[in-house]
């Protein structure tokens, strides 16, 4: 071999060396960026909060309140979908979702559920987890005499969060009710038998309708059929006046009670502002935007460490009468103008 071809030989040989060793480095680059991306992104996502939301009602009829969540959320440095998750589960108004529904954030391993409706939805999240913290929102009956805390001030266990009041101000409801429509003398109350704080809520009612001298009587809707009994009844007994309470079932069907109480021109007080909207003649009731939103402050100081048993369960501080306008005048009613001066909102 000749000295040139000696030199080419070894300059190959020497270039086929850093050919190996620079593929080699590369792959081993490579290996590394695609073990270490996967788990970066893993951590990453790890570190997002995930919160499960299981409302009694469906995804409509819940926009306004889980958008008052977000906006909570919001205000406090919480984006959806940037660095907190949110995972939705609607029962539809069907008390019998609630238990699976709840097994499945649990299986999710969500780090908080916030709990939009009443107590049987509480107590089924309650069922299925005894450690995942628990937010509750919305619920009307007493939640110490309902089982679901020891206390207000203590709760214990994994729940917190907001009550309503709804039963304690059935009587307050009752009152501004007879002073919008003066002349009733006798009111139909709807109920769902299947909710506590309906049959505690009716006992409410039917106290201070003895002080207002009213006479009142219940009419029990235990499904959605139900409700075309209850009118064909209600149609032939003729009353003055329409109490509603909330409640899954009785929302999931509101606007066929404000058809039904526009048709027959029948005056009618609800549990939620939603009613009013939809064509119902008043309602008196919670903020219930102020009180979704204050969600945050429960899942923020969760997130953060506190003990859902540490954290105090709240009641409302501010109330609210809305008033349709429109609705009075399509049943031929005329609003006394000092109870329109007290109403907070007026549908025109």
């Amino acid at each position: 071999m000749t000295a040139s071809s000696q030199r080419l030989a070894v300059s190959s040989m020497k270039r086929g060396v850093k050919l190996t060793i620079g593929c080699s480095i590369h792959c081993l680059l490579l290996a590394v960026f695609l073990l270490t991306v996967p788990m970066a992104l893993a951590q990453q996502l790890k570190q997002v909060p995930r919160i499960g939301y299981l409302s009694a009602l469906d995804p409509a009829r819940e926009s306004a309140r889980s958008e008052a969540i977000r906006l909570g959320l919001r205000e406090l440095g919480y984006i959806e979908g940037q660095n907190i998750a949110i995972e939705y589960r609607y029962a539809e108004g069907k008390l019998k979702r609630a238990p699976g529904l709840a097994a499945e954030l649990v299986r999710l391993k969500v780090d908080i559920i916030v709990v939009a409706g009443g107590g049987p939805w509480i107590r089924a999240a309650k069922n299925t987890t005894r450690v995942i913290p628990i937010i509750m929102v919305g619920v009307g009956d007493d939640p110490v005499e309902g089982g679901l805390v020891e206390s207000l001030a203590r709760p214990s266990g994994n729940i917190t969060g907001l009550t309503f009041l709804n039963r304690e101000l059935a009587g307050k409801r009752l009152e501004l009710f007879k002073e919008a429509v003066p002349k009733i003398a006798r009111v139909a109350v709807l109920y769902d038998p299947a909710l506590r704080n309906h049959i505690l809520q009716i006992k409410e009612v039917e106290s201070a309708a003895r002080s207002l001298g009213l006479t009142v009587r219940s009419w029990d809707v235990r499904t959605g059929q139900g409700f075309e009994r209850v009118f064909a009844a209600l149609s032939k007994e003729r009353p003055d006046g329409l109490y509603v309470p909330g409640g899954p079932l009785l929302t999931t069907n509101r606007n066929r009670i404000v058809g039904f109480a526009l048709k027959n021109r029948l005056p009618s007080v609800y549990q939620n502002r939603e009613a009013v909207n939809a064509g119902g003649l008043m309602s008196y009731a919670a903020d219930e935007t102020e009180s979704y939103q204050r969600v945050a402050y429960y899942v923020d100081r969760i997130l953060k460490g506190a003990a859902p048993a540490d954290l105090p369960i709240e009641q409302p501080t501010k109330f609210e009468l809305v008033i349709n306008l429109k609705a009075a005048k399509q049943i031929r009613l005329t609003i006394p103008p000092n109870v329109l001066a007290r109403a907070d909102r007026v549908i025109r």
